[in-house]
């Protein structure tokens, strides 16, 4: 690599991003770790007047490269392909880093050359707070293999990432077709053709929760689904993984139309619950399912009102777990020591 060529190309798609890529550029330029480039990438913004009026004073700082929507495959490959850097670090446009998140990585990477992907911990952040820890809600494992992934049993976080450019390239990009779980399939297919991956368990970012594209997760699950029929049609399985793969998608489909039948419960559309909940059973027969079809038949009203007191409690419940995942991290009064959460910036329209 020239010497005057970047070690960390950082991406940054950008779609509806006035409100925050202000914030998450200043936690990139605060980076104790300065080696890098900024690549942003306005994806066919529909506020691209405000998106680059929030980008003037990082103008000189970064790379700007604005094309028509794409989806945030293409988004991130036209910023690969143009990259310097022997690394890639990914960004999303509304979440933060920590000061020191790039030197860990890079630590990480250096310290074993036969690392192609690293990623770590995270907080979950909501109107400016830390909220809870992204490894309490998805435990991670050693080894980090494509069984692994293919089991959940480790869950990469993209904005955490740092991968090896040419690993990338090798494993073909991410997926054009895919506007959700786009990162998921580039994972798999990178440890499917041996790229090593590990992880720290350390937090060093911070992700927004309920913007963007993974904001509705019924069509996560539904492009869940989506890249796991596409690793099975493109993938040479063992029987074990072929198994994994069946059991997955029929987990999701199950765990979709319960979705679903809560929702309709919810709304009072008691036909359009009772239809999910068969649909569910056809796929998945348990007494739950059963119990809940036998209610939404009998007393629909009694039901809709019992699910709503339910929900309080897990609530309740959600907000003492994420408190405890708070306060093992040191983190007390949603702020992160030595790191103030940057708020959204208002933006005119």
């Amino acid at each position: 690599m020239p010497a005057n060529d970047p070690l960390i190309s950082v991406v940054i798609p950008a779609y509806n991003a006035a409100a925050y890529i202000g914030p998450t550029l200043d936690t990139v330029f605060a980076q104790t770790f300065t080696n890098f480039e900024v690549i942003v990438v306005n994806d066919g913004s529909p506020e691209t007047a405000a998106l680059e009026s929030t980008l003037a004073p990082y103008r000189s700082r970064i790379r700007y490269i604005r094309q028509e929507n794409r989806g945030p495959s293409g988004a991130r490959n036209v910023a690969i392909k143009d990259a310097r850097g022997s690394y890639i670090a990914f960004l999303d446009s509304d979440d933060v880093w920590l000061p020191r998140h790039l030197e860990r990585q890079v630590a990480m990477l250096e310290a074993d050359s036969n690392l192609g992907l690293v990623y770590s911990n995270a907080v979950h952040i909501e109107d400016g707070r830390a909220v809870g820890v992204a490894f309490d809600n998805t435990p991670q494992s050693l080894p980090v293999d494509f069984d692994a992934l293919l089991e959940e049993r480790a869950t990469v976080n993209t904005s955490s990432a740092v991968a090896l450019r040419r690993a990338i390239l090798e494993a073909g990009l991410f997926d054009e077709q895919m506007r959700r779980c786009e990162d998921f399939d580039l994972w798999l297919r990178m440890a499917y053709s041996g790229v090593r991956v590990t992880f720290s368990r350390e937090i060093q970012i911070g992700h927004r929760l309920a913007n963007g594209l993974a904001a509705s997760g019924d069509l996560m699950k539904q492009a869940l689904i989506q890249v796991y029929e596409k690793t099975a049609a493109t993938k040479a399985l063992s029987p074990k993984q072929q198994a994994i793969v069946r059991e997955k998608i029929r987990t999701i489909s199950t765990a979709m139309q319960f979705e679903r039948a809560k929702q309709h419960l919810l709304e009072g559309s008691f036909d359009k619950s009772l239809e999910c909940l068969e649909l569910a059973r056809a796929s998945a027969p348990s007494w739950k399912l059963r119990g809940a079809e036998f209610g939404v038949r009998s007393f629909p009203r009694l039901l809709q009102t019992a699910y709503r007191s339910h929900l309080r409690g897990v609530e309740r419940r959600k907000r003492a777990r994420r408190a405890r995942s708070l306060a093992r991290a040191g983190i007390s009064g949603g702020r992160i020591p030595g790191f103030n959460i940057p708020a959204d910036r208002p933006v005119a329209l």
